[in-house]
């Protein structure tokens, strides 16, 4: 949109205040009408459509959210709003937030980030007009109606500078939504900083949310920019938010109310200009009720809530995902000829995915890596259910049982009336144990034999691909390969060339 085409409606009661806020953004090029009341201001929009409407939170004949819920019931109108607010009133920013603003300014109005929010406004406008559709939506397979119906609720969330708060149960793509919500919005020039709250040291996490100078405490041999300052312009995602101990939401809640933090060993606050996404799995709300969560900081994250449908809600979109997912395998793999059988498909129907995404993506690299054929049918999907696999023998716990010969052991006893436990009843008798159970005469040496039968049929189902083994067996990678070196096993293609 062309400067001069910018028309601004500024809503203020205050004369000296009116005319600051005119002077600051006539200098960028664009026009301004200005109104002391929610009259006035009515008077303004019957005219004319303007880019955007700049209000003060409280007015002489009432408050700046009725002219944003009016905005809002309007069906032909497009003004961004900007709401400003008292310093440090929280719960207006928020009501302002969720009655639609784009975003708000805390007084006393910093001309600069003035000048920043209103571009970013505009520019969100811009962006809405062109509405390209981001690489992560298009990466959210689906077409169900669960699924357009997200995909349009993450497209609308975009559009503000709103907390928006991602639940959704593991593996159901929190951080693709979240990169989606980022991709939409006139952020998207911006960085995308992805952070995983549950996997930080406690000990660490103010250091790295907000930074630290050097000399801060024993090895800031540097300084450091925290996650804040690494998003600056953009968005910061938050991942697992649940798990943040009840010191750091403190600390997080000023910061985002405030969008100032101090590094570590900084006396000086720092201005802080990033959209905030938050996603968990966890139930927020009884965290609050139980003491676990912060309620103040929950009611600023929670301005925009999405939920993330589980893949068992959206079993249409089976089909389409399977395709997708079995494309990446083809061109990882250099099988171009990769495909799932109807039957196989009809079979994956049956199945939970208490997992969600995540397992049918494991769960098809496992197929691809362990058959020995290019069409995948249903023998090839191991699919556990209840702790049985669908459409295969227990031919695994059987192999087991013969190699490792287990007691049948007495089943928990009962309570009695009073409920309570007889830890006597829960003895096994020893001579049942003895004449049932042959011991081996070297416990130690006996179970490594056990492990290494064990990891040397896994290694032979899947050709020793270690990976593949690994995930067979419940392990990673790491602790395969250490297993093996510990049981001296080795690839006979290796041996020949005398590589472990």
């Amino acid at each position: 949109m062309n400067s001069a085409d910018v028309r601004i409606l500024i809503v203020d009661d205050e004369p000296d205040l009116r005319e600051l806020y005119t002077l600051s953004l006539v200098h960028e090029g664009w026009q301004i009408d200005v109104a002391a009341s929610i009259a006035q201001a009515r008077d303004h929009l019957s005219r004319r459509q303007y880019a955007l409407m700049l209000t003060d939170m409280r007015l002489p004949d009432g408050e700046g959210l009725e002219l944003l819920r009016w905005l809002e019931a309007q069906p032909d109108r497009h003004e961004k709003s900007i709401v400003i607010t008292a310093y440090g009133s929280a719960g207006n920013a928020v009501a302002a937030l969720k009655a639609g603003a784009f975003d708000y300014l805390s007084k006393p109005v910093d001309l600069a980030a003035l000048r920043r929010t209103v571009h970013a406004a505009i520019a969100t406008a811009d962006a809405e007009v062109q509405a390209p559709a981001s690489s992560a939506l298009q990466r959210m397979v689906g077409d169900s109606g669960v699924m357009r119906a997200l995909k349009q609720t993450l497209q609308r969330v975009a559009r503000s500078m709103a907390p928006v708060l991602i639940h959704g149960e593991s593996g159901t793509g929190k951080e693709l939504a979240a990169r989606a919500v980022h991709e939409c919005s006139a952020r998207a020039g911006g960085p995308f900083v992805p952070v995983n709250c549950s996997a930080i040291p406690e000990q660490l996490l103010e250091a790295e949310f907000f930074g630290y100078r050097k000399g801060a405490f024993t090895g800031a041999m540097a300084d450091h920019a925290g996650f804040f300052a690494a998003a600056q312009g953009g968005t910061l995602f938050l991942d697992e938010i649940g798990e943040l101990p009840l010191a750091m939401q403190a600390k997080l809640l000023r910061a985002v109310q405030e969008r100032r933090v101090r590094p570590v060993g900084e006396t000086a606050e720092v201005a802080v200009d990033v959209r905030l996404v938050s996603a968990t799995h966890r139930h927020l709300e009884r965290m609050v009720e139980q003491g676990q969560f912060r309620q103040d900081l929950f009611y600023r994250l929670n301005v925009i809530a999405v939920a993330l449908p589980p893949l068992r809600d959206r079993l249409d979109d089976l089909p389409v995902l399977v395709e997708a997912l079995l494309a990446d395998i083809r061109r990882d793999n250099a099988r171009p000829g990769l495909r799932l059988s109807p039957a196989a498909l009809q079979h994956l129907r049956q199945h939970r995915f208490s997992g969600n995404v995540r397992e049918l993506e494991n769960l098809l690299h496992r197929a691809a890596a362990l058959a020995a054929q290019d069409l995948l049918g249903p023998d090839d999907l191991e699919l556990q259910n209840g702790g049985g696999a669908i459409g295969r023998e227990p031919q695994a716990t059987a192999n087991i049982e013969a190699v490792l010969p287990i007691a049948s052991m007495p089943s928990a006893p009962k309570p009695d009336a009073a409920g309570h436990h007889n830890p006597q009843a829960a003895q096994i008798p020893m001579a049942q144990f003895v004449a049932q159970t042959p011991l081996p005469p070297d416990l130690g040496t006996y179970l490594d034999q056990v492990e290494r039968s064990i990891l040397c049929e896994a290694l032979r189902r899947t050709r020793f691909n270690r990976t593949a083994a690994a995930q067979l067996l419940g392990l990673n990678l790491r602790q395969i390969r250490y297993r093996m070196e510990r049981l001296d096993i080795r690839d006979p293609a290796d041996a020949a060339d005398g590589l472990v």
